[in-house]
């Protein structure tokens, strides 16, 4: 897939949520709290943050590892498999679930 449409994909994902807006030009991103829950990385990988418990189960159910950006591992972030991106609602589910958990954590 190529990056474009990854970001097509993640567009219509976050236009669907409607509680937060996509930012970012060339690192694309969703932000809440003060905190990053969601990214497209430059490899078109997109990534959950998620609470460590929904992490570990997200990562076994869709088996899925942690969130690589830029060669780094990003703390409490799960990949999201391509296989999950054409799910909108599941998607959109996911997405939501992350901008709840940030907005659980002490304001940045």
């Amino acid at each position: 897939m190529t990056w474009d449409d990854a970001l097509k994909i993640y567009d219509d994902i976050v236009e669907a949520c409607g509680s937060f807006e996509r930012k970012g030009k060339k690192m694309i991103y969703t932000s809440s709290n003060g905190y990053m829950f969601t990214l497209l990385n430059k490899a078109a990988e997109i990534g959950i943050r998620l609470p460590k418990d929904e992490a570990a189960k997200f990562m076994k159910t869709y088996n899925t590892g942690h969130y690589y950006s830029y060669g780094a591992k990003m703390k409490d972030y799960v990949l999201v498999p391509e296989s999950l991106w054409s799910d909108k609602d599941l998607m959109v589910s996911y997405f939501e679930q992350s901008f709840a958990y940030v907005n659980t954590l002490p304001p940045k």
